[in-house]
């Protein structure tokens, strides 16, 4: 599944939540935002691991039991009949049951669901009507009681059930639209991963206790019905001749949290791929124009994958479909992957470029789950992050080959490898893998962690094993479990077997501790040879780990040299402290470079002069791209850490006015988003916004405002990227082009390119009043593409004055924002200003109940805390946030609270170390030559 801007409600999944827009790198508290991908599985606890941390705080995790083995299913017959108007469902199951152990009742998976009649026929024997169903809901389980014991065999459990079309976006919901002629309707859908499948109907919830489902729908004849699999029958309901029975073909053995139904209005576009599956994207009612892109992606995407895993896509067809109100950004329910209308639908004409490269990505790992995690499925959700992670990294692979122009890799070590690095140093991190007991701890492991790191290790043992053998052992494993279940370290055996190399030894270090090492290297030139010596200790946010008992991890390191810096010269496993390495042939005059590529997950120190020799490569650009980024974030994070001036990094960062890539400049955008942001606490944050200007001026005015003739994605991705950073920051010349364009917008002389808006409306409103507000406002109500209204919400809050900062606010919980992007709004107000900051935290304080109670303790509540809080830089605001949510209960962002309140106090203490340094050097760069 993929995350988006928020998480579900109590159960659902989020993906990603925004798009990489160039604008939002310049917003400290949004970047977060930007490609993150999570989970969200609904929690009322914790799991609490074994870190530096805090954990007097964390609550008792619950006791669970998994359902009893004694009766299993083997296929599901589900009639359900949906009622649009009142927001109810009528359910009928006949599930063909396997009886192992005689028994008098049978355990379930039930949750929001009233059974009616249950009854088990033995077979070829007589009908057992069941006296009693006991609910457990606490565990969301009910117990069917029978008045003798199910004797062993098969038979055929009946039931006939109820249930609530609810507004959680999570099991069987309704989502709201608006026809083309404006009228509000309703259509039923559903999110069942992780545990809300039992939300639909009374089912053995749990992805190792797999079946086959036949599944038919009772519609009302005007709308579309779609599920997992082809429609095989369409009939008149016998009783009402508005209504149709649409019955589908049977599944594959599938887990529950990928059974999908959908019931509304849509128009699609068609196609079939090479290997001869019809792909459909399902869009709303006259917007199958802006299906062509994904379906584009999708129909090169599916033989891609065939031809990787080479395993063939198992079923006759996919659709994939925009839902109106979805709390992820992507589910990979088999054969009917659901969407955000902002993850599937493009429109030539509005739609940017970010946009693009987000469907791209979103639709490349959707599908790579129909074989990772729908063909073969996790034992239990302590291996989701297996699923997860290795759909985050097969995305780009997949994306780069549709798309070799976008440099995707590259834009993989800042929006995912750096994310994944910066979180994985807090003490309130946690391994990637934790053993899951109750469902609802895992809310809590899912998040960058699991998702960006999980990525990253597995970029990493691709790069250690080589292509050749990481597929073999991949089509290997996929073949073995294929329609079956499997844990981490099943995957580990393949690719062990494929490769000859100790993968589970290697991947267990990275896998099941936390965190990830700082590399120390200093070297020495022996005649021709170069001694480089290495040492490995845990990183830390706060400084380097300097307690006993340090963790080491087995790791994989190459080396390059001046001579050649796209060719690794040198591969060596780390796994001990320290070594020393003699590399041949390396005259004095050249620099040598760990970690070329950036693929190892660690960061690096070096001694002063292999630094030194470094720095010429950023400015002549002889280091690669994905390189100079990798040296200028490390260097950031070891300033934040405390283990080097801020200034160091300062003196770094004006070296990349010859940079003309995209992606570094994305990067360090982002980190002099951090850096303007902790300034904002001083007298001096003008100063910082002097530096920003100079250092993106050059590059603003080599690009200009037009389209040139050649130009690509990453042109495009890069002049909203600098017009919008040099626009917030106040320079003169493009604040006055962008007031120009934005009038004749707004008067429909010359339309704005969508690559332009962003960057366009975050200008005009960083430095307008509330007139433009108003004008932005009303632009937001026209605006009949959710891509263009998400656009506008995410900047409003750049609004300076205080009482328009209130409006936008209020805004914010409008019926005019629907639930699942009320977060991005508040989060822009937290991340533009300091007194955005402080209006935003007191909103959430102060409306906290309709804000917990909309989320349901889900992942779009965590997400609203860190982005409401993460921004502060005073000792006492952490201590503040965490009374606050000591009164204020919310379980399933407990974590999340605890990395906030860490972050705030190492912005603190980074402020009290550098500030003044960073003061003079910025005082002293102004200053007339002597």
């Amino acid at each position: 599944m993929l995350l988006v801007l928020g998480r579900r409600v109590s159960l659902s999944f989020v993906k990603r939540v925004i798009p990489q827009d160039p604008v939002l790198l310049s917003n400290p508290i949004l970047q977060d935002f930007r490609t993150i991908k999570f989970r969200v599985i609904h929690s009322s606890t914790v799991f609490a691991s074994a870190t530096r941390q805090n954990t007097d705080t964390m609550p008792e995790r619950r006791p669970f039991v998994r359902l009893p083995t004694d009766v299993y299913p083997v296929n599901y017959g589900l009639c359900l009949k949906p009622d649009l108007i009142d927001f109810t469902f009528e359910g009928k199951l006949e599930a063909i049951v396997k009886v192992n152990l005689a028994t008098n009742q049978i355990v379930m998976n039930c949750a929001d669901i009233d059974i009616i009649t249950a009854s088990f026929v033995p077979e070829g024997g007589e009908e057992i009507n069941a006296t009693g169903f006991n609910y457990q809901n606490e565990d969301e389980k009910v117990t069917l009681s029978f008045p003798s014991a199910l004797q062993k065999g098969s038979g055929t459990l009946k039931i006939d059930f109820v249930g609530e079309l609810n507004d959680k976006m999570k099991g069987f919901y309704r989502s709201k639209y608006a026809t083309p002629a404006g009228e509000i309707r309703y259509a039923a859908v559903t999110q069942f991963e992780a545990t809300d499948a039992r939300r639909a109907f009374p089912c053995w919830d749990e992805p190792a206790i797999k079946a086959t489902f036949d599944i038919s729908l009772i519609v009302p004849k005007d709308r579309v019905a779609l599920s997992n699999m082809n429609v095989i029958d369409r009939k008149p309901h016998p009783e009402d001749d508005s209504l149709l029975e649409v019955k589908f073909a049977t599944t594959p053995i599938m887990s529950t949290y990928l059974v999908a139904f959908v019931i509304g209005e849509y128009d699609f576009v068609e196609g079939q791929s090479s290997d001869g599956v019809t792909v459909r994207v399902y869009t709303p009612t006259g917007k199958a124009e802006q299906g062509k892109f994904a379906l584009e992606v999708a129909v090169k995407t599916l033989p891609f994958y065939n031809d990787y895993f080479n395993v063939p896509y198992p079923l006759p067809k996919i659709d994939l479909i925009a839902i109106a109100d979805f709390a992820a950004g992507a589910m990979e329910n088999w054969g009917l992957v659901t969407y955000r209308e902002t993850a599937l639908l493009i429109d030539p004409k509005n739609s940017c470029s970010s946009s693009r490269q987000w469907v791209a990505l979103v639709v490349g790992h959707e599908l790579a789950h129909q074989w990772f995690g729908n063909l073969v499925t996790m034992e239990w959700w302590t291996h989701l992050w297996l699923n997860e992670g290795f759909a985050s990294w097969i995305e780009y692979l997949c994306v780069d080959h549709c798309f070799p122009d976008y440099d995707i890799w590259t834009q993989f070590v800042s929006a995912d490898y750096t994310r994944a690095l910066d979180l994985d140093a807090l003490d309130n991190s946690h391994p990637i893998e934790v053993n899951v007991g109750h469902p609802s701890e895992v809310d809590e492991i899912f998040d960058a962690i699991s998702y960006s790191k999980g990525a990253s290790v597995i970029r990493m043992l691709h790069n250690y094993i080589g292509d050749e053998d990481f597929r073999k052992g991949m089509h290997s494993y996929l073949l073995k479990f294929q329609h079956k279940n499997a844990a981490t370290e099943d995957l580990w055996d393949c690719l062990e077997q494929a490769s000859g190399k100790p993968i589970a030894l290697v991947m267990s270090s990275w896998t099941k501790q936390m965190g990830f090492p700082i590399i120390v290297v200093d070297q020495e030139q022996q005649g021709d040879d170069r001694i480089l010596k290495i040492s490995q200790k845990k990183f830390c946010a706060s400084g380097p780990h300097n307690g006993e008992d340090c963790p080491n991890w087995m790791v994989p390191i190459s080396i390059c040299t001046g001579e050649d810096p796209g060719c690794t010269k040198l591969k060596v496993l780390l796994d001990s402290p320290e070594t020393t390495i003699t590399i041949n042939n390396v005259s004095p005059d050249q620099w040598v470079k760990i970690n070329p590529g950036t693929v190892g997950f660690y960061r690096i120190q070096y001694s002063s002069a292999m630094l030194e020799s470094l720095l010429p490569g950023i400015r002549d650009l002889t280091l690669l791209p994905v390189d100079r980024l990798g040296l200028q974030n490390d260097l950031f994070s070891l300033s934040r850490a405390g283990m080097i001036s801020t200034v160091e990094v300062l003196k770094l960062m004006e070296a990349f006015v010859n940079e003309p890539n995209y992606t570094v400049w994305s990067d360090l955008s982002c980190n002099l988003g951090v850096l303007s942001s902790l300034l904002s606490h001083t007298d001096f944050h003008e100063e910082i916004q002097e530096f920003i200007r100079e250092l993106f001026t050059p590059i603003g005015l080599k690009l200009g405002w037009e389209c040139k003739q050649g130009e690509g994605h990453l042109d495009a991705l890069l002049r909203g990227l600098v017009l919008g950073k040099l626009g917030k920051a106040g320079h003169k010349p493009t604040l006055e082009e962008a007031r120009r364009r934005f009038k004749d917008h707004v008067e429909g002389k010359q339309i704005l390119s969508a690559d332009l808006r962003s960057p366009v409306y975050l200008t005009v409103l960083k430095h307008g009043d509330s007139a433009t507000l108003d004008t932005m406002l009303k632009l937001h109500k026209q605006a009949d593409m959710q891509e263009e209204k998400n656009r506008i919400e995410r900047v409003l809050g750049a609004i300076s004055a205080p009482d328009l900062i209130q409006k936008v606010l209020t805004f914010a919980l409008s019926e005019d924002v629907r639930p699942q992007d009320t977060v991005s709004v508040i989060g822009g107000v937290a991340g533009s200003s300091k007194h955005g900051r402080k209006a935003a935290w007191k909103f959430v304080k102060d409306n906290w109940e309709e804000l917990h109670n909309r989320y349901q303790g889900g992942f779009l509540i965590s997400r609203l805390i860190k982005l409401s809080v993460d921004g502060f830089a005073i000792d006492k605001m952490a201590a503040e946030v965490k009374s606050f949510f000591e009164s204020h209960h919310a379980p399933a962002a407990e974590r999340t609270v605890q990395q906030c309140c860490e972050n705030i106090l190492l912005n603190a203490a980074w402020l009290k170390r550098d500030a003044d340094d960073i003061h003079q050097y910025l005082l002293k760069r102004k200053a007339p030559p002597v």
